[in-house]
């Protein structure tokens, strides 16, 4: 089984970027599920309905989400009708939607999806470890393939999880940082590893947004809107094989496709 996940999508440019690359990318590379971050792709901050099903129309198949789930307020309502989306697993149980869910994709491929945020320099969670492992552990007893996105600052707390579920989980792909890193690795126990995916939108920016803006609020301390850049766009991400009966990664390989 081929999974891609496309790291977190931002704004216009990235989600142009996914209409683009995505259908050419699906059909040379044999994948089989589609699962994206949409946590910024509504303007850099949030995501709507209307603009999960133009990802939809895209190809893609599966989402996961992070600290700006709750940024778009049409969401709220219309996320516990969508059994194709995840938010951080470790919110409150009382939150609107859930953390874990088993998507396929349009061949029958089947895998787990869990979603957890981290702690570090992030809002007050409950224990990302504990709620993964917890998370992973019930879905492998629908899928023996089970995904986790790690949407986090630390590095740290990305690379603990990765150890933790070493063996428990086909692969722990991080998210957040919008910089794609360079760690990409099968643990001991069989899990794919990354440590950040990367960003999928406007290269010529920091981190998404327009360079200008993010200099003059380092340099004045003032408040500055924060508008998507344009420009070149790039498709990041990661493509895993997995062994569709045990679970285990077979081989995890970073993607950057950049528009000319």
């Amino acid at each position: 089984m081929r999974i891609l996940f496309i790291g977190d999508i931002v704004g216009k440019p990235g989600r142009q970027s996914v209409q683009r690359h995505l259908p050419g990318l699906v059909a040379e590379r044999g994948v089989d599920i589609v699962v994206a971050n949409a946590e910024n792709a509504a303007g850099g901050l949030g995501v709507t309905p209307i603009l999960l099903d133009e990802l939809r129309d895209f190809g893609v198949h599966a989402f996961t989400l992070g600290n700006h789930t709750w940024k778009k307020k049409e969401l709220v309502p219309a996320i516990d009708k969508m059994n194709d989306i995840v938010r951080p697993v470790n919110y409150p149980e009382a939150a609107n939607g859930r953390g874990a869910a088993v998507v396929s994709g349009p061949g029958g491929a089947t895998i787990g999806l869990v979603n957890v945020i981290g702690r570090v320099y992030m809002e007050p969670v409950d224990c990302p470890l504990t709620a993964a492992v917890k998370a992973v552990e019930a879905l492998k007893a629908e899928t023996p393939v089970v995904l986790v996105d790690m949407h986090a600052e630390a590095t740290a707390e990305k690379v603990a999880l990765g150890w933790y579920l070493d063996g428990k989980a086909t692969a722990v792909v991080g998210t957040h940082t919008h910089i794609q890193t360079a760690d990409e690795r099968i643990l001991p126990g069989g899990t794919a590893y990354i440590t950040d995916v990367g960003m999928t939108g406007p290269t010529n920016s920091v981190i998404g947004v327009e360079t200008k803006l993010v200099l003059k609020k380092m340099l004045t301390g003032m408040p500055t809107p924060w508008n998507v850049a344009t420009g070149r766009p790039v498709l990041a991400g990661v493509l895993i094989e997995a062994d569709a009966a045990t679970g285990r990664a077979e081989s995890i390989e970073r993607i950057q496709i950049f528009d000319a």
